[in-house]
C-alpha cells in the first residue's frame, strides 16, 4: 500500500477539531499525512491547529470554497497515492485508515466507503444511493446498527464525509465539481467514476462517528438551497440523454413536490431561489456532459439507480 493523504475541510469548526484530529493521530496505518483545509474561518481554528496539532498541514483559503473547493484545495496539495476525505465533525476508530485502504490492493477499485455512525449509535451512512429523480440518500440512514450492513461488498458510491479515493482515479475523472459548492458533490463524483469503469467497495470495519450537519446545519436555509439546486444539476450533467429523457417524469415530479413541500413549511422563498438558480445553471451543466469519460456501457451504471428515492428495489 502507498501513502494516504487525509483531507479535512474546516469552516468555523474549532469545537470539533480536537476529537477529529486526535483520532487521526493514533492510527495503526503509519504512512499518512493530515491536511486541514480552512475555508476562511473566523473562530481561531487555524491558530488552534498550529498550537495543538503542529503535525497537521494547513491550507488556508481566503474565502469559503465550500466542501468541493475545500477538498480540492487539499487534494491538490496532497502527496498520497490515496485520498481520504473526512468531515471535521467526525472522529474515527484507530484502525480506520488501515481498514479503509485494505481493498485498494485491487487496482480496479477507485473508492472505498466506511460505516458512518451517529453519536447515538444509529447508522448515518453505509454508502450512497441514487434515484431516477436525481435524489440521493445514505444507505441505512437512521437504522439501528444490528449487523445488517456488516458485509464487505460492492456498493454504488461512498459518502465523502468519510471515504477513500484512489488518486489515479481522480486524476482521470477530475476532482469534485466546485459549482456544486456543498451537497451531492460526492454522488456527482461517483457517477463520473462509475462511467469511467471504477468500482466502489464498502468496508464495514472502517468506522467513523459523525455528528452530521454540524457545519451547514440540518434543515437550514443553506441546506435547503444547495440540496434543491444541486438535485436539478446532477441528472442534467450525468445521465445519458436517452436515460435523462425517460427520467423526466420523476425529475419534474420530485422538483414540483419539493416546491410545494417547502412552501407549506414556510421556506418558499429559499426553495424558489434554489429552483430558479438551478434552471439558470442547466445550460452550463449540460455543457459539462461532454467532459464525462464514458468507458463502460450505461447499463453497468444504471443498474444501481432506483426508480424511487429510498426504495429497496429499482
Amino acid at each position: 500500500m502507498g501513502k494516504i493523504s487525509v483531507v479535512v475541510v474546516n469552516f468555523n469548526g474549532k469545537r470539533f477539531l480536537d476529537d477529529c484530529l486526535s483520532s487521526l493521530s493514533v492510527q495503526t496505518y503509519k504512512d499518512y499525512e493530515v491536511i486541514v483545509v480552512d475555508n476562511a474561518s473566523r473562530d481561531g481554528s487555524v491558530e488552534h491547529i498550529r498550537s495543538r496539532f503542529p503535525w497537521a498541514r494547513i491550507v488556508e483559503n481566503k474565502v469559503n470554497l465550500g466542501s468541493t473547493g475545500g477538498n480540492n484545495s487539499g487534494i491538490r496539495e496532497a502527496e498520497g497515492e490515496f485520498i481520504v476525505t473526512l468531515n471535521n465533525d467526525t472522529s474515527v476508530e484507530k484502525d480506520f485508515l488501515e481498514r479503509l485502504a485494505g481493498p485498494m490492493s485491487d487496482p480496479g477499485i477507485g473508492m472505498c466507503g466506511s460505516k458512518m455512525l451517529y453519536p447515538n449509535g444509529k447508522i448515518n451512512s453505509t454508502g450512497l444511493c441514487l434515484s431516477r429523480s436525481g435524489a440521493s440518500w445514505d444507505r441505512g440512514a437512521s437504522e439501528e446498527d444490528l449487523g445488517q450492513y456488516d458485509r464487505q461488498e460492492e456498493i454504488f458510491g461512498a459518502c465523502a464525509g468519510a471515504a477513500l479515493y484512489r488518486r489515479k482515479m481522480l486524476d482521470e475523472i477530475g476532482l469534485f465539481d466546485e459549482d456544486f459548492f456543498i451537497f451531492m458533490e460526492d454522488i456527482d463524483l461517483t457517477l463520473r467514476a462509475r462511467c469511467a469503469g471504477w468500482r466502489c467497495i464498502y468496508v464495514p470495519e472502517a468506522i467513523a462517528h459523525h455528528l452530521h450537519g454540524a457545519t451547514a446545519g440540518v434543515g437550514s436555509d443553506l441546506t435547503v438551497y444547495y440540496g434543491n439546486r444541486n438535485i436539478m444539476w446532477l441528472p442534467a450533467k450525468n445521465y445519458p440523454l436517452p436515460f435523462l429523457i425517460t427520467c423526466l417524469p420523476w425529475i419534474l415530479g420530485r422538483n414540483l413536490m419539493a416546491l410545494a413541500y417547502y412552501t407549506l413549511k414556510g421556506r418558499g422563498r429559499v426553495v424558489l431561489k434554489a429552483k430558479w438558480d438551478g434552471l439558470l445553471g442547466l445550460p452550463k451543466m449540460m455543457a459539462k456532459r461532454k467532459t464525462i469519460l464514458r468507458k463502460v456501457p450505461w447499463r453497468e451504471v444504471g443498474r444501481y439507480i432506483r426508480t424511487w428515492a429510498g426504495s429497496r428495489r429499482g
